[in-house]
Formats: structure tokens, sequence, C-alpha cells
């Protein structure tokens, strides 16, 4: 997310081409591409949860997701924004302890890789179950839409039970090569 505009920047002062004019269109370039780089995987995000909770798909869901956090756009990307710091983190410690941990020994690397392992995917199944979910929650009752629990409930049975018929031996043929 953050490499392309440190990329830009050095690229340009290893040229040596810039001056202040140019110091500022580039500070103005970078943080409008963050800006609008935020914006859109908020949006993303929030589709993803559209996509499963209602009948809307792709593009669609995209359309609705816009829609649902016209209220509450800076509480979801401040949201968005601290879920991936806390993920950054963790891969800085990952990096640091376990990639480039050369003074401790191989058990500690191990235990930390561990928690960071840890970590990462309680962070994955927090952000992605959990925020997300309720983040649709909020924006859909900040437009006053209404939530049918019954309705809702039908959806996501077939998510959780689904109309799965387990395989008996005469369904599974074996191929022979």
């Amino acid at each position: 997310m953050g490499a392309t505009p440190v990329l830009i920047i050095w690229a340009a002062v290893s040229v040596g081409q810039m001056d202040v004019i140019g110091d500022v269109v580039l500070a103005v370039l970078v943080v409008s591409f963050n800006t609008r780089l935020f914006y859109l995987a908020t949006i993303w995000h929030l589709a993803t949860t559209v996509s499963v909770l209602e009948e809307a798909y792709g593009f669609a869901a995209m359309v609705k997701s816009e829609n649902l956090i016209k209220g509450k756009l800076g509480l979801a990307i401040a949201l968005f924004f601290i879920l991936q710091l806390a993920m950054r983190l963790n891969h800085m410690a990952f990096k640091r302890l376990v990639v480039e941990g050369t003074d401790m020994g191989m058990a500690n690397r191990v235990m930390y890789a561990i928690i960071c392992f840890l970590l990462l995917s309680t962070g994955i199944l927090f952000q992605y179950l959990v925020i997300q979910t309720v983040v649709y929650f909020v924006c859909k009752s900040c437009h006053h839409e209404n939530i049918d629990k019954f309705a809702l409930s039908d959806h996501l049975e077939v998510y959780m039970l689904g109309d799965y018929a387990p395989l008996k031996a005469k369904d599974v043929q074996l191929f022979r090569v």
C-alpha cells in the first residue's frame, strides 16, 4: 500500500530533478493517492460483507457498499486504517524477531513465529468476520434500512448447513492409469 509513493519519491530524489514546487506537487499526489486508496479499500472490504449478507455480487455489491458507507465513512476508514496498522506491526515484529533474529536461539524464534501466526490469524478473523459485519450493520442502521433477521437467517443457513449430501461408495468412481 505505502510502497508505491515511497518508490516515486525515491526515484525523483535519486534523479536529482526535485525542486520546491516538485516536492509540493509530489506530496499532494502522494496524499491524494493514499486517500483514494483507503477509500477504495474500505468500500471493497464492505462489499465482501455485502456479497455474503445480501443478494448483491460484484459491481452491485460495490455500489451498495458505497451507498451504505456514506454516513459513516470516517469511522470505516479509521477502523480499516487501525486494523491495517495492527497487521503491519505484526508483520514487522515477525520480520525482526523471527527472520532477522539471529541473536536468539531457535526455540525463541519458533515461539515468536507461533505467537505472530496466532496474532495474524486472530486479526484476520476478527477484521474480516466481526468488524466488517458490525460496520455493515451500523451503516445499515445509519440509513434507517430494515434488517430482517429472519431473511438474513434463511440466507446464511445456506452457508452454514448447505444442501450437501455425503458421498457413498457407489458415488465415487476410481480411475486407473
